[in-house]
């Protein structure tokens, strides 16, 4: 595993279980502790966890993540594909791609009040529930796999398919088969 997927999949525990021990996560992920004070080190730094006398938390007053980077992969987030998961507290995350929003929406679901997105033909935003997406088309945005477009309608998605190739979805297929397909190509398993 790589020490950004340690990092996503201890900020999940986190979020989960509130606080944790380094030992408890190094005998999770089967890593030694040193690994864990590495993964957990940036962490710290850009306060997206805090130390405390039972270990480590989620830092209670700052977001999640920085302001520029993907809550999924951690990758500098462009405006162009972006997606925002607005939180029930009013706070907001944002991931890099459409792929990494809807993976993030998948594990914070509860917590979501909205999620929206941008068409990639007009460059609106849209509401990511009510979006289609596109799914492995001949298009390289060059950010996450598989890689997914988001369009506003079902026809203007259609037609740019028949050019393009790819295969449609609605919200809630797209979220089934994207957890489907991370066993076999991860964003964070991609070379930058």
């Amino acid at each position: 595993m790589l020490p950004v997927e340690r990092q996503q999949q201890l900020l999940s525990w986190l979020e989960e279980e509130g606080t944790l021990r380094v030992s408890e996560i190094s005998s999770r992920l089967e890593v030694s502790e040193m690994t864990i004070y590495r993964d957990i080190k940036p962490l710290i730094e850009e306060n997206k966890i805090t130390k405390t006398s039972k270990g480590i938390a989620i830092a209670s007053t700052a977001p999640a993540i920085a302001a520029n980077r993907c809550t999924y992969c951690f990758k500098t987030v462009e405006t162009r594909h972006n997606v925002h998961l607005i939180m029930n507290d009013q706070s907001v995350e944002q991931a890099c791609c459409a792929h990494c929003g809807l993976l993030r929406y998948e594990a914070v679901s509860d917590r979501v009040s909205q999620i929206i997105c941008t068409d990639f033909l007009l460059g609106t935003t849209i509401s990511a529930k009510t979006a289609v997406y596109l799914m492995d088309s001949e298009i390289d945005i060059q950010c996450c796999k598989p890689q997914l477009l988001a369009f506003d309608s079902k026809d203007r998605a259609l037609r740019f398919q028949k050019g393009f190739g790819g295969e449609l979805y609605s919200f809630n297929e797209v979220i089934r088969v994207l957890s489907q397909n991370m066993n076999e190509v991860c964003c964070s398993k991609q070379t930058k």
